[in-house]
């Protein structure tokens, strides 16, 4: 399994893209534990036709507690005039076989209770609600006022 203190190998994510959706990526992250960052590929959610970015998404490649209990393996965010699109649930779905090949089995999503947009974009793209949990007080998302987090599981096994 990946870690954060591990070197990752990261892969060729290929082309991925569901009709008007396209990600393209942006950076491949190396982990800096200094700064607490994690390897990761970051893309933006692109229109096919215009090329107008539409938001971001990111697939972290760490194993942590944290990341399995509070940040997630994959954060997103689309921009507000692009919002009811589903683009978030549809880029989560596109970054799942480049997390199964990076074998982040569970894969965990997590976001704040009060979000129900971020929530049914979980739901829609297949995850399943766990629990939720309260954020450490001695956490930078708490510091930032997060103080709970839903843990949404996807099971990315090929079966």
């Amino acid at each position: 399994m990946a870690n954060a203190q591990k070197d990752v190998e990261f892969l060729d994510p290929g082309d991925l893209h569901d009709g008007e959706l396209h990600l393209t990526l942006a950076n491949k992250q190396a982990a800096d534990l200094r700064r607490g960052w994690v390897a990761a590929y970051s893309f933006t959610m692109r229109h096919a036709d215009t090329r107008e970015a539409m938001g971001n998404i990111q697939l972290r490649l760490s194993e942590s507690y944290f990341i399995r209990m509070y940040a997630g393996h994959i954060g997103y965010r689309v921009e507000p005039p692009y919002r009811g699109k589903r683009l978030a649930s549809r880029s989560c779905r596109l970054l799942l076989p480049l997390a199964q090949r990076h074998a982040l089995q569970p894969l965990w999503i997590t976001c704040n209770p009060d979000n129900l947009a971020s929530r049914r974009s979980c739901e829609l793209a297949g995850g399943e609600l766990v629990e939720i949990v309260d954020v450490p007080q001695y956490t930078q998302l708490y510091q930032r006022g997060d103080r709970q987090k839903c843990r949404y599981r996807f099971d990315l096994t090929s079966d």
